[in-house]
């Protein structure tokens, strides 16, 4: 497979960065010479360095070729029009990053008309992902899988102060849990029974929603039966707009606080009037008092500074508000949000680059979630008769240690799999994977070609 990114930004970075080391041919476009120079110094991939917009550009990289050409440039009007040159240009499929609020009622005509074959809007994305989490009982991270009867939950271990100090196979009340994954001083570790658990951990554990439920309740992590009706959000752009749109009709209570003054009258226009727009500095501790911020439900720090973002929502930690959130997109701050407290920190980047490699992956790929900053995805997928791991117990498969077949859906039940589990067509498997190994991933599901497979089966066998 051939896949042309056009914009090496954060986002085009991210794709690159998955999509490296795979079986896939990754061309990156960019005219910015340092972009181009970061990429091949830090990544394997191919780079040209060229405007987009240029149609001989297009034809010197030979775009027809490409299976998926990805447009994420910083405008939205150049990525359509990017998209529409190069499918006129014979390109098989076009992916365009579409932000404005402005233009949602349309997408249906670009896609008939702008030669767009997919548009991805990372704000939208991300505003569905804060919604949902505003809506749960937990107040930290967790993600739904195979229409929501799989969780995966990322904690701090000093919520279970016991757990410190012990190896994972002497810890208590994990039936239908399964410990994937720790993040270490910046570390990414894949357990086993003998792994002793440190202070600083955190923890990720995946199984069945009931078993998440009864763990988080045993335990009384940090969960409030407190229903959000009053939402403050800091920042006025884009993600702020859906929030607004998508909490007002959930009938909360918004209020957002935005410096200028331009953007306020926007917001002000657009959004149903029991939005309450404050044009004023959200740093501005007396503003926020005179506000009422301790008294709010959920605090959503959503500007564009993410040094900003996350100092506030430590703020209003401290001022005692029940939910608290904070958009962030520069690569390395996972480390730093762990440590902060914050509740729920959300990339962007990671949300939007999720949403792709689903449609680059295609298939029986039915979501991909990047974690870890972007050292892990979770893949779930929808198994067929063609893939080689059916019919085989998960013991005999000889997957790396970086591949975690966390949970398997079989008939509305869901099993926790252990090496005597067999897949079978019409399961849905959740696969927690180090991007390391993601190469080593597709084989296992997609058809066995040249004996590949076997190849990597006896290779595995033999290093254990």
């Amino acid at each position: 497979m051939k896949v042309a990114i056009i914009g090496g930004g954060k986002l085009g970075y991210k794709l690159a960065e998955s999509l490296s080391g795979r079986s896939i041919d990754c061309l990156v476009v960019d005219n910015d010479e340092d972009v181009i120079e970061k990429l091949n110094e830090h990544l394997d991939v191919l780079t040209y360095k060229a405007n987009g917009l240029e149609v001989e550009s297009l034809k010197n990289i030979d775009i027809a070729s490409f299976d998926f050409v990805v447009v994420c440039t910083g405008s939205d009007e150049i990525n359509a029009i990017i998209c529409t040159l190069a499918k006129s240009l014979g390109c098989k499929a076009t992916i365009a990053r579409i932000r404005n609020p402005e233009y949602r009622k349309q997408l249906d005509s670009f896609k008939k008309h702008l030669g767009m074959d997919y548009i991805v809007n990372p704000d939208l994305a991300t505003a569905n992902e804060i919604v949902r989490f505003i809506s749960k009982r937990y107040n930290f991270y967790s993600g739904d899988y195979a229409e929501g009867e799989v969780q995966l939950i990322d904690f701090p271990i000093l919520m279970v102060k016991d757990f410190i100090g012990k190896r994972i196979m002497d810890l208590e009340h994990l039936e239908g849990l399964l410990i994937a994954a720790i993040m270490r001083k910046g570390n990414t570790i894949i357990p086993d029974g003998n792994t002793l658990l440190e202070e600083d951990d955190v923890l990720y554990i995946i199984g069945k929603s009931e078993s998440i439920d009864r763990f988080v309740g045993y335990y009384k992590l940090n969960v409030t039966d407190k229903i959000v009706k009053n939402v403050m959000i800091l920042g006025g752009g884009n993600l702020s707009y859906y929030l607004a749109v998508k909490l007002s009709a959930l009938n909360m209570s918004v209020k957002i606080i935005e410096q200028d003054e331009l953007r306020c009258k926007y917001l002000a226009e657009k959004l149903d009037k029991n939005v309450m727009i404050i044009n004023g500095d959200g740093t501005d501790i007396t503003l926020l008092e005179d506000e009422d911020m301790a008294s709010t439900d959920a605090f959503i720090s959503a500007t564009n500074l993410d040094e900003q973002n996350l100092l506030m929502a430590v703020l209003a930690k401290q001022e005692g508000v029940s939910k608290i959130i904070a958009k962030f997109s520069r690569p390395g701050y996972d480390r730093l949000v762990d440590r902060l407290g914050i509740d729920f920190a959300i990339n962007p980047v990671n949300i939007t680059a999720g949403h792709i490699l689903k449609i680059i992956r295609g298939g029986k790929i039915v979501s991909v979630s990047v974690l870890l900053g972007g050292h892990a995805e979770v893949t779930e997928v929808a198994v067929d008769e063609h893939m080689p791991i059916i019919g085989k117990k998960l013991a005999d498969l000889g997957l790396p240690k970086g591949i975690i077949i966390g949970a398997v859906v079989r008939n509305k039940e869901v099993l926790v799999p252990n090496g005597q589990t067999v897949i079978y067509p019409g399961n849905k498997i959740i696969v927690f994977c180090l991007t390391s190994e993601l190469n080593k991933l597709d084989l296992f599901l997609k058809p066995d070609r040249g004996g590949k497979l076997f190849e990597l089966r006896n290779r595995n066998k033999g290093s254990r």
